[in-house]
């Protein structure tokens, strides 16, 4: 698991596979020609085609995008199931309240 925590902080390191992944959660399963449109028009990001494969690879490997296949289309979607152990280790620890906020029971007694 150590391992793939580390890919998915490499993933999210660079601010354009952040900003794909802003993309897919705005409108989820999209091909890589939709993407590069998307990102054009609402980004400004004229990486090439082959730049931003090489990014959703990146992304695929950390496990934060799946892709399926539809005769020649293959769309990207986004998973967020590799954050819940980021989530879990540091904004959401066992004992504290949202927030960070220590529960009763983590301050001990009065």
């Amino acid at each position: 698991m150590v391992g793939r925590v580390g890919d998915v902080f490499k993933a999210l390191a660079d601010p354009t596979r952040r900003t794909i992944l802003d993309e897919l959660t705005a409108r989820d399963g999209q091909t890589l020609f939709e993407l590069c449109a998307r990102l054009i028009t609402n980004h400004g990001l004229t990486s090439s085609r082959q730049a931003i494969s090489q990014h959703l690879d990146v992304l695929e490997a950390a496990g934060l995008v799946e892709t399926r296949r539809a005769g020649r289309y293959k769309f990207h979607h986004i998973d967020t199931a590799p954050l819940a152990p980021i989530v879990e280790r540091w904004l959401d620890p066992p004992g504290r309240r949202p927030g960070g906020a220590p529960t009763d029971t983590e301050n001990g007694p009065a």
